[in-house]
């Protein structure tokens, strides 16, 4: 197998590498320059610092946003906005207020700078892989300790080298280069692969195209994506009064990739994912005629003004249909405010547009809940079942033009056919060169006197990180639930407006815990707890999946909840990387099959036992371990993935215990 070298992904991690070897499948640790948290992960990472008793992040740029849950239907939401506010204070964090933006794209226009490092809470912080950076999304507590100081520690991924060549065609855009990715590759196409784009294609993509692109990487199962950062970076940074923070940044000439791939973008046609996996792509027009109830246009996956201002160019003068709810999610103020500006957000609201404030609501489940059954047409980057708060959803994943010109015909629309039968040209859009910056809407960290008379606010709903127990050296229980391939974060714990407002309420929380996939597992597992011993452990059982388990969000509730509720052991075909390390956090064994045909031998209901696994474990030990069946009398190989630092992090029973060992 020959190496990559001399790629930009590479070059990236040199100039941060403060452990491990560029060897694939080797543990590296990076250092870290800034961190992202945002509000439906960041309530734990401000509890992990207060749990790591730091006096003050140690990270160049820490940035708190507030834009997932928006919606004040009680006093929890804004509770826990309070108490994000005041660990900023304590912290040294700076603090994006509720309405400021969606933290993907307000990061890269008032911190991203290429060259940097980035971690954050959120599976799409690769996005900031548009501006050269080393974009890394990750769990929460991963997050924590990077703040703190400590290195990141990632799997050292293969690099894939993806030149775009060509030009392309009206009335296709950005997100039809990702579409076309996942069209290829699926949702696991990409797992430990940094995408890299070079290639003469990257002419006509301004630094908001490549943001859609880099930000669906994490659709493709990616680590990141990294693009060149060149004129249109410089271009960028210019309209946002940060040019001096450009740096160029390019791969070696003759750079060698891991893999490759190619996309001439001239041959590209307009593409949308089908219900419910953004691997479900397809061109348009074999979907076309299906009616809709809903476009919405927003989210981090299309978050530049360029896809606002076009979808207002081709409704200007229009009015979409009426059995259509046209909800146009504006990505920062800076970009409501230049929409304004330019009269796009006047064609909106005059073609019937509902104008929201900026966030990422329907994204994540915070509103915008369509009909059930009915099309919902969105430039998000997820359409996993039930997350848009609707259980029998149908959300199909698109570019604004495509959203658009389906919002004025009723129905899924090719917008080259729409044009062709209305007569109209594609948009030339005349887009101001210099945003409408203003920063004073950041709240800067206060000097360190200050803050170290700050006091967290913590309202009712905040709980606390739960105390979990060390691994025993024996493991038994039954397989609480069995689960097939993609199972999503979503679909382990649920976001939308009923439960995310409990995500600092870990107990709370953990009642919604796989109610997608079994509405009875937490009560299954709460009389597990009841009627165990104290031999077996409060509870403790095991969980099976399938591929890609835990693909999707970096939330690590996914880990926690089900860790309350006595999940001691996962037996999985394959992981999602973030998920399988938020497992690893919270003490949680992620285990793989050796021989994938084991998965069908073990139904829910079994009864599984793990024997001698300190031994097990142990530095230097090998990762396979044998799996009884004592329901079937069968045994089985698996194996597990960890480093040495991971293995004595999951004996512990997690990592805050484990630190907390060390000392």
């Amino acid at each position: 197998m020959t190496l990559s070298h001399g790629t930009l992904a590479h070059r990236l991690i040199a100039d941060r590498l403060v452990d491990g070897r560029m060897e694939p499948s080797g543990e590296i640790g990076l250092r870290i320059d800034q961190t992202l948290t945002q509000d439906a992960t960041g309530t734990l990472v401000m509890q992990e610092l207060d749990a790591l008793d730091l006096d003050r992040v140690r990270t160049e740029v820490s940035v708190q946003y507030v834009d997932h849950n928006l919606l004040q239907a009680d006093e929890r939401n804004a509770e826990d906005h309070a108490f994000l506010r005041s660990a900023c204070r304590r912290f040294g964090i700076w603090y994006s207020k509720p309405g400021n933006g969606v933290s993907h794209s307000s990061h890269m226009q008032y911190f991203g700078a290429p060259g940097r490092t980035l971690a954050g809470s959120d599976s799409h912080t690769c996005a900031a892989g548009a501006l050269g950076m080393l974009a890394l999304g990750t769990g929460g507590l991963e997050v924590a300790l990077a703040m703190a100081g400590r290195p990141l520690h990632v799997t050292m991924p293969e690099i894939w080298g993806i030149r775009l060549t060509g030009e392309l065609p009206e009335w296709v855009s950005a997100k039809d280069v990702v579409l076309e990715l996942l069209r290829r590759h699926g949702v696991k196409g990409a797992v430990n692969r940094i995408l890299e784009y070079h290639g003469p294609g990257l002419e006509g993509l301004t630094a908001m195209d490549r943001h859609v692109i880099a930000n669906m990487g994490a659709e493709l199962g990616a680590t990141t994506s990294v693009f060149p950062s060149d004129a249109a970076v410089r271009a960028f940074l210019r309209a946002e009064d940060r040019e001096a923070d450009f740096r160029e940044l390019a791969a070696e000439p003759d750079a060698v990739y891991d893999r490759t791939d190619e996309i001439d973008l001239s041959t590209l046609e307009p593409l949308i994912a089908r219900p419910t996996s953004p691997g479900n792509v397809v061109p348009v027009r074999t979907v076309a005629g299906e009616p809709i109830g809903q476009a919405v246009i927003g989210s981090s996956a299309n978050p530049g003004l360029r896809d606002f201002a076009v979808a207002a160019a081709i409704v200007a003068r229009r009015q979409t249909h009426p059995a259509v709810s046209f909800d146009i999610n504006p990505t920062s103020r800076e970009i409501l405010a230049d929409l304004t500006k330019t009269g796009s957000t006047f064609d909106l609201i005059s073609a019937g547009a509902r104008i929201h404030q900026a966030g990422c609501l329907g994204c994540i489940g915070m509103g915008q809940a369509p009909a059930a059954g009915r099309n919902s047409l969105r430039t998000f980057p997820r359409n996993f079942p039930g997350r848009s708060g609707t259980e029998d959803d149908a959300v199909w994943l698109c570019s604004p033009e495509t959203a658009a010109a389906s919002a004025l015909t009723g129905e899924i629309t090719d917008p080259r056919d729409w044009a062709d039968r209305e007569s109209v040209p594609y948009p030339r859009l005349r887009l101001p060169e210099h945003a409408s910056v203003n920063r004073s809407m950041l709240e800067p960290p206060l000097p360190p006197e200050q803050a170290a008379r700050v006091e967290l606010e913590r309202g009712p709903n905040i709980s606390g990180l739960p105390d979990f127990d060390p691994l025993p050296d024996l493991l038994e229980g039954p397989v609480l639930l069995k689960c097939g391939d993609d199972v999503s974060t979503d679909e382990i714990s649920p976001a939308g407006a009923k439960a995310l407002p409990y995500r600092s309420n870990i107990p709370r929380l953990a009642e919604f815990t796989f109610t997608r996939l079994d509405p009875d597992y937490p009560r299954r597992a709460a009389e597990l707890a009841d009627d165990s011993g104290d031999d077996s452990g409060p509870g403790r059982h095991f969980v099976v999946g399938g591929e890609n388990y835990g693909q999707g969000s970096s939330r690590e509730h996914a880990a926690i909840t089900p860790r309350h509720l006595g999940l001691r052991a996962v037996i999985a075909k394959s992981y999602a990387r973030i998920h399988r390390q938020n497992l690893a956090n919270f003490g949680v064994l992620a285990l793989e099959f050796d021989q994938a045909a084991d998965y069908d031998r073990i139904d829910a209901g079994d009864r599984l036992r793990l024997e001698n696994l300190h031994a097990a474990l142990a530095l230097g030990a090998e990762p396979r371990l044998r799996l009884r069946n004592t329901t079937k009398d069968e045994t089985y190989q698996v194996r597990h993935h960890l480093s040495d630092g991971r293995r004595r992090t999951v004996l512990a029973g997690g990592t805050i215990a484990a630190l907390a060992r060390e000392e």
